[in-house]
């Protein structure tokens, strides 16, 4: 699989442009420790497929798993369905047939995806879901995810405490549940504060080329807007590049959700006020470490909530800005 690097935007934008336990020998008894396809020396194969790999969290989160797979002397399979939900299902069938272990899956679309999913665990295979969640939770043996919702609320408590009042535009991402949670959080928290009013949210399926012309096309809708909520801190990216180009850089209050280097970087330049930060580096570990003790039998809790932390400029140099957390 070509691997996508991570973005390289500074230059861009300088230049002008889951608590209930789980009982194996209950629920998910089926997924008890079975003898590894092929022999011993080629170990277990593990099969991962995310919403993109045209997002370097995605990255950070499959170096864990395969770090961690790879110590144990097994394997992992990572396929990259590019944002196509029929392209992903076809890539579980893909695992399926090749007998995986278990499967990892960041759906691109979390009520769609669930078709191939009951396949895998009809074949007796633990599905692991990564970072969003899934329509029908009984299809996942665990999942592993950011408090998004906690996300959106940190952000917009981040936004009152810092700003008079505000005229505010959404960058959404609705068919994966995890950009939901985000907004949904955000919208319930800034809805106390009168003072702050939800001009108009649009899709950009949290992908800065989609977020750059959204953006783009809400200025010129909403002359009045001051503030930007964003997703992720990649559509954050695009509004910034569109900011950027209208001339308005510095005029608007930018907020985005990941901790991303990128988004650091920016808050550091004073064109970002805040990101919730994820930590993709424990989600990985802990979906890989989930895995193994489901396919040993041990008990695991049906879903491992990561909290999040709003970095702004007040606490940036305790996260830095050159990589991840």
């Amino acid at each position: 699989m070509e691997r996508q690097r991570r973005f390289h935007f500074l230059p861009v934008l300088a230049s002008g442009m889951l608590v209930m336990l789980v009982v194996a020998g209950g629920v998910f008894g089926k997924y008890r420790a079975r003898e590894a396809a092929g022999d011993a020396e080629r170990g277990r194969k593990f099969g991962a497929t995310y919403m993109t790999m045209n997002n370097p969290f995605y990255e950070i989160i499959d170096d864990e798993l395969r770090s961690v797979i790879e110590s144990r002397g097994d394997k992992l399979i990572t396929r990259d369905p590019a944002l196509n939900v029929e392209k992903q299902i076809e890539q579980v069938k893909e695992m399926i047939e090749r007998k995986v272990e278990a499967i990892f899956i960041n759906p691109v679309d979390w009520k769609v995806v669930g078709s191939a999913l009951e396949e895998a665990v009809q074949a007796g295979i633990p599905v692991i879901v990564v970072d969003s969640e899934v329509f029908d939770a009984e299809l996942a043996a665990c999942t592993v995810v950011s408090d998004n919702y906690q996300a959106g609320v940190q952000c917009a408590q981040h936004m009152v405490r810092n700003y008079d009042r505000g005229k505010i535009l959404l960058l959404t991402h609705g068919a994966a549940k995890s950009g939901l949670d985000r907004i949904c959080g955000f919208r319930d928290e800034i809805a106390e504060y009168p003072q702050f009013c939800i001009l108009a949210e649009e899709e950009c399926l949290g992908q800065l080329e989609l977020a750059m012309p959204v953006t783009e096309k809400l200025l010129e809708e909403y002359p009045e807007a001051d503030m930007i909520m964003c997703l992720n801190d990649v559509a954050a990216m695009g509004a910034m590049a569109a900011l950027k180009d209208a001339g308005l850089t510095g005029r608007f209050a930018v907020y985005g959700v990941d901790g991303s280097p990128d988004g650091k970087s920016m808050i550091a330049e004073g064109m970002m006020a805040a990101t919730a930060a994820q930590f993709p580096r424990r989600i990985g570990r802990e979906a890989a470490e989930a895995a193994y003790r489901i396919l040993e039998g041990e008990e695991v809790e049906p879903v491992i909530r990561i909290g999040t932390e709003l970095i702004s400029r007040d606490n940036l140099e305790e996260y830095g800005t050159d990589s991840w957390q």
